[in-house]
């Protein structure tokens, strides 16, 4: 499809918005969880972050350490569909033209940049996804089996580390992709930022 109009259509911008909200809130979630013991009292309710705002009950006792492992199973296979979405839509659907304004290092630089994003989105879900089932646990999808567990731990390790060095790289160009929205907004002072919004 050709996209005639200088913004994105309000399809890619709610998945823009709704995949950045989840990638941020699963940094959150893995830093925290990553500290939290192996051996704790299993409950059936959780604070979410012991933050006071948001209480989640389960059917079952659960330990601290299952609950928020398999939220974050059940978060990132979420993602990567939404993610899958984003870029079957973003193949079928033609992005605007750049600004006339941007420089030429500059297209070059978003262009890269963007399918660099668009490979570390896919590949930090995906890394996790195979990490999961190469564990003896496998996955649920909120309290539903997906995927059983293969207990092959030396590849579960493999991908551990993969999803780890994936999950930093995509820090870093989520950063970039931050810094240079900003520069557009503040500095060029262009129509960037409004490209990727509802109104």
């Amino acid at each position: 499809m050709v996209q005639t109009s200088s913004r994105y259509t309000k399809t890619a911008v709610i998945l823009h918005w709704l995949i950045a909200i989840f990638i941020f809130f699963m940094f959150a979630l893995g830093w925290y969880m990553s500290d939290l013991p192996k051996e704790a009292p299993k409950q059936m309710a959780y604070d979410l972050f012991d933050l006071g705002i948001y209480t989640w009950h389960l059917a079952t006792e659960v330990s601290p350490r299952t609950f928020y492992f398999n939220l974050h199973k059940s978060l990132g296979v979420t993602i990567l569909a939404l993610i899958a979405l984003r870029v079957i839509w973003r193949f079928m659907h033609k992005p605007p033209a750049p600004l006339a304004s941007y420089k030429a290092w500059e297209k070059k630089l978003a262009t890269g940049m963007h399918h660099l994003l668009y490979l570390l989105m896919v590949a930090l879900p995906a890394s996790g996804v195979i990490m999961a089932t190469y564990s003896k646990y496998g996955i649920k999808w909120f309290g539903i089996s997906v995927i059983k567990g293969l207990g092959n731990n030396p590849l579960r390790e493999v991908f551990v580390e993969v999803h780890e060095v994936v999950g930093i790289l995509l820090l870093v160009v989520v950063a970039v992709h931050v810094a240079g929205a900003l520069k557009h907004k503040i500095i060029d002072k262009d129509e960037t930022l409004k490209r990727m919004s509802l109104r």
